[in-house]
């Protein structure tokens, strides 16, 4: 899977917008929106947030945890803690960067949000890369991944099946062009 297909799935999460139209109830294969009345909140997925706030038809409300102070505390329990914290969203990297590249004059210090999210990012990628080398080097069978995310999981997912891969070779002394003979039968 790619980021871009991580983002895909990201982009079903919702959010609350504010319409400046009217409009009847919207029947969707994954569910009813709407109504739409100017002025009244109403959630929505983030791809037709977006897409109204691109026609100027409406205004992004930044979700809850899209806050300094909440963003602040989060960012130092990642580093405080050696395991990886619970995130405010599943998807909060994702969001961010389509909320702020597309809303960021809907949301509240924009520019510090953003600072934040991606310190804690580094930090968890960090994290990351450290446990992966540790999991590789000491040839471990199996690992717990509590709280990360697709996209935290989908950035280590080649380096790790890859060096996992190579250490199988070496440790039964394969040479590079041959391949272990299948166990299906």
């Amino acid at each position: 899977m790619d980021p871009s297909e991580v983002e895909f799935i990201a982009e079903k999460q919702t959010v609350t917008i504010i319409p400046n139209f009217s409009l009847d109830k919207i029947y969707l294969i994954t569910g009813d929106l709407g109504p739409f009345n100017p002025g009244l909140p109403v959630d929505v997925p983030v791809w037709l947030a977006i897409n109204l706030k691109q026609r100027q038809k409406c205004r992004i409300i930044a979700p809850e945890w899209m806050d300094v102070e909440k963003l602040e505390q989060i960012k130092e329990q990642e580093r405080k803690e050696e395991t990886f914290t619970p995130m405010p969203n599943p998807h909060y990297m994702e969001l961010t960067k389509l909320l702020l590249n597309h809303a960021s004059d809907n949301i509240p210090k924009a520019d510090e949000i953003r600072t934040l999210i991606k310190d804690t990012w580094d930090t968890r990628i960090a994290k990351l890369r450290l446990s992966a080398d540790n999991f590789v080097n000491q040839q471990e069978a199996h690992a717990k991944l509590d709280n990360l995310t697709l996209m935290e999981i989908n950035t280590i997912g080649t380096f790790l099946t890859e060096s996992l891969n190579q250490m199988h070779r070496l440790c039964t002394n394969l040479q590079p062009g041959e391949t272990a003979q299948s166990q299906d039968y």
